[in-house]
């Protein structure tokens, strides 16, 4: 066995055991927001509550056209996570992919159903991709998004040979790849881009706390609290020059579980970074559709193009906007989140 392969080895069992304490911790700070809601569904089967998915959900099925694949893929037999990949209907040509990473108590299916992640896909002619966190690397099915380097370093690892694996063997075009992801996938999918800012045409979070804030459990639930603040200079070292995706954040007014200062440590985090290119704020503008929640998007540009859109959503907790009703983190009175994400993306690639 080579000394690489060892290494991701190694740093694997390090996650497994040292995660049961963090994920707990950080499972019972975000559900005190969440518990009244996701009582009802939580009042499954042990044998369901045991897979670490808060409403479980069947399989997602192709009724409605185009197809769903499951794969594993890893970094190697011990450092494996499953995903589902949808394709929509009539793929004449190399498609955009989204990346939706799931939150803490949800797995792909779940998360599938809550996003409407397939019409979604329909409607804006993209695939999508949702990886999976095994239970052996978080009780809570949490994405480790925090911990000593080497831990964090190996999960994001894993998602990036997920990402590349799907792109080489589907016709998914590699330059038009976006990540998103709700909760601890939020401050993943953030995480994924500072350490592969190739990665991603656009990345975006919802309802994540800000990324490289934290490394102990302890310090992730301050972070969540919107009491602790990444190391600036450290990632900017890291990046060597890399220019980050474009950003988006999705965040509730009303979020306890993770507070909404994360929003903005996340916009001055990327703001900061792309220093010393000169960025300006437009002005904040509201909007709402219907009896849906209202919200106000903010939007940071440079030579014209949007770099960076804070969408504050009025009176959402920690839960998706928009998602579907019979899911745990879920709220269907808000702006749909897949569709407002979809909208910045495509303008970020249009306007390149």
């Amino acid at each position: 066995m080579n000394a690489r392969r060892s290494k991701w080895i190694g740093a694997w069992f390090d996650l497994a055991r040292s995660t049961a304490r963090a994920s707990a911790h950080i499972q019972r700070a975000a559900g005190k927001a969440t518990a009244k809601r996701a009582a009802p569904v939580l009042k499954k089967t042990a044998a369901q509550m045991l897979t670490g998915v808060a409403s479980p959900t069947r399989a997602p099925s192709t009724r409605a056209g185009g197809r769903w694949e499951e794969g594993r893929w890893g970094l190697g037999p011990l450092a494996m996570r499953r995903y589902r990949l949808y394709l929509p209907p009539g793929l004449r040509r190399s498609l955009p992919l989204v990346v939706l990473l799931h939150g803490c108590g949800q797995d792909s299916a779940s998360f599938a159903a809550t996003t409407r992640a397939a019409a979604n896909a329909r409607a804006g002619s993209y695939a999508v991709l949702l990886p999976e966190q095994a239970q052996e690397a978080n009780p809570h099915r949490c994405w480790n998004w925090f911990g000593h380097e080497q831990l964090v370093a190996t999960e994001a690892a894993i998602l990036k040979t997920i990402v590349d694996h799907v792109c080489s063997t589907h016709r998914l075009r590699v330059d038009q790849v976006f990540g998103l992801g709700l909760s601890a996938g939020g401050a993943m999918a953030l995480t994924l881009a500072l350490r592969y800012p190739s990665l991603f045409a656009a990345v975006g979070t919802h309802s994540g706390a800000v990324p490289h804030s934290a490394s102990s459990p302890l310090q992730a639930g301050q972070a969540m609290r919107g009491r602790r603040q990444p190391h600036h200079d450290t990632l900017r070292h890291r990046l060597a020059g890399r220019r980050l995706p474009p950003l988006l954040v999705i965040h509730g007014d009303a979020d306890h579980g993770v507070a909404d200062a994360n929003a903005d440590a996340s916009v001055r985090l990327w703001l900061d970074l792309h220093s010393p290119a000169k960025i300006t704020q437009a002005r904040p503008r509201q909007a709402q559709r219907g009896q849906r929640r209202a919200y106000t998007v903010t939007d940071w540009k440079h030579g014209g193009h949007t770099q960076v859109r804070l969408i504050r959503i009025a009176g959402l907790g920690h839960a998706w906007s928009g998602g579907t009703a019979r899911q745990a983190f879920s709220d269907p009175h808000g702006p749909d989140a897949l569709k407002l994400a979809w909208r910045f993306f495509e303008a970020t690639v249009s306007s390149a």
